[in-house]
């Protein structure tokens, strides 16, 4: 600039720009551009690129890269394996360089453009995104449900193991019990648990659990990208902000109740080119919104199935375990995001936490008593008691009641074991640890002090009913016997 300068001044004084060309050593070009120019105007291309060696081989690259829109994103084409295929399958003899700049520039002329979007209070976009997080110690992939309000900002986030149906009728159902209200309209983009098919007419055919869930709650939906989404930027938002270092809790339920304080406090921060807190603007969205019914949606995915002879239930590719009197009979399945209940009739017989593994197996041992008590040699070798992880004083029990009445006392055993259909695990645990205690071994002593223990009761235990127990040699007394102490207080 300084060159610049004092060209256009000397030429001003009176210069020629030949002479001013000699004395300041540059060109008679350089210095016409000076003069007309009182800046610098930059460089200015005025004929398209020429990439001879490239430009026959041009429509071959963008034939691939159309392709790749078909494929995986991690195995499409970069511009080294495009060079390499232009070279060893089309006989290239350009550089490296050169077919990288193009896809660069390839890339920058097809990107996608958004309309500036004006957002009135009372809507809603929701959407899912992924990120890794440790939950009971082990590392995993959280999707999480989030859910935004254009006009104010505010949000509300919660993670799931998997994005399910359940899982997206969940997440709504969590969102509008956080803000209170419930949306006129939320946006979405055509996922395939809330749209079953896009019909050749453009409608939509709505997948059954969502349709119920927009009866419920009397809003309507939006599909499409009509421009960058609040909620897509919300995703990458609270991954940035509420994932970063890799969130690590005991349970779910834990990470969720991080997540939503998270989202609460945000509604105190004034976001950039606003004058109103988040939580002032949200004030205006709920005034927009409708109320919430007087119920929640049940937020779960329906099916039916048959018991096998196993006493076994399919759902999703796992097997559920049911009590074994409800062999061979039809049942109803419910499938939450945190639970699998199975029901016959009008009664709910089977109740497990929901597994998002595949062809896995969930027993509860409790469901096989009854049958193990009638086939009781099968009790080592019982699939579903193999991995029950019971207190120490059953162990105990057992091998004493093994070490009286042998097969009976195992038998017994089971029959103590099936209490746990009436009674929590600690307060048998309690009754079976008194019973140790007492030196009362045997089923009725144990479901007279689980009662009592419930009831909170002393035991009353009348022990001639236990004809196995070992007996207490009591020894008679003679009347001469008290004599001799009287003789001896009398000396």
């Amino acid at each position: 600039m300084d060159l610049y300068r004092k060209v256009r001044l000397a030429c001003a004084e009176g210069m020629s720009q030949r002479e001013a060309a000699l004395h300041f050593n540059i060109s008679r070009d350089t210095v016409a551009k000076m003069m007309a120019f009182s800046v610098p105007p930059g460089y200015r291309r005025t004929a398209p690129v020429k990439r001879p060696k490239l430009d026959a081989f041009t429509g071959i690259i963008d034939g691939w890269l159309e392709g790749d829109r078909e494929v995986h994103r991690k195995q499409r084409h970069t511009a080294k394996r495009v060079f390499e295929r232009l070279r060893d399958e089309h006989g290239f003899t350009g550089g490296y360089t050169i077919v990288k700049d193009y896809m660069r520039e390839r890339e920058r002329h097809g990107r996608e453009m958004f309309v500036p979007l004006a957002h009135p209070p009372g809507h809603a976009q929701a959407d899912f995104g992924e990120a890794v997080v440790v939950i009971g110690g082990v590392e995993q992939k959280a999707h999480f449900f989030v859910m935004d309000l254009p006009h104010s900002d505010a949000c509300f986030v919660r993670a799931y193991p998997a994005a399910t149906a359940e899982a997206w009728v969940d997440g709504h159902v969590h969102a509008f019990a956080f803000f209170g209200k419930v949306p006129a309209t939320v946006l979405y983009d055509n996922d395939r648990c809330l749209v079953a098919k896009i019909l050749p007419e453009g409608t939509r055919q709505r997948a059954t659990l969502f349709s119920g869930f927009l009866s419920h709650y009397l809003f309507r939906d939006r599909y499409g990208r009509p421009g960058k989404g609040n909620a897509e930027g919300l995703v990458g938002y609270s991954r940035r902000n509420f994932m970063v270092p890799i969130p690590r809790f005991a349970t779910w339920e834990e990470f969720n109740a991080y997540l939503e304080d998270r989202c609460r406090r945000r509604q105190a921060d004034v976001l950039r080119g606003q004058s109103e807190t988040i939580g002032e603007r949200l004030a205006r969205d709920l005034a927009a919104m409708s109320d919430l019914p007087v119920a929640p949606f049940d937020a779960c995915d329906q099916a039916t199935g048959r018991v096998s002879s196993q006493a076994l239930v399919r759902y999703k590719t796992n097997d559920y375990s049911v009590p074994v009197a409800y062999g061979h009979r039809d049942v109803w399945i419910r499938g939450y995001v945190d639970a699998v209940v199975i029901g016959c009739g009008g009664e709910v017989i089977a109740r497990h936490p929901r597994c998002y593994d595949r062809e896995d197996t969930v027993f509860n041992p409790v469901h096989y008593l009854p049958l193990i008590e009638r086939k009781i040699n099968a009790m080592d070798q019982a699939a579903p008691l193999a991995e029950w992880d019971l207190p120490p004083e059953f162990a105990t029990l057992r091998r004493l009641m093994e070490a009286r009445m042998i097969k009976a006392g195992r038998r017994e055993y089971v029959q103590v074991l099936r209490l746990l259909e009436t009674f929590d695990i600690d307060d048998l645990q309690a009754a079976v640890k008194k019973a140790l205690q007492l030196g009362a071994v045997g089923f009725d002593a144990v479901k007279h002090l689980v009662l009592c223990h419930v009831e909170r009761r002393p035991p009353k235990l009348d022990l001639d009913v236990y004809p196995y127990l070992p007996r207490a040699d009591v020894g008679t007394t003679s009347a001469a016997s008290y004599m001799a102490l009287l003789s001896e207080d009398a000396a």
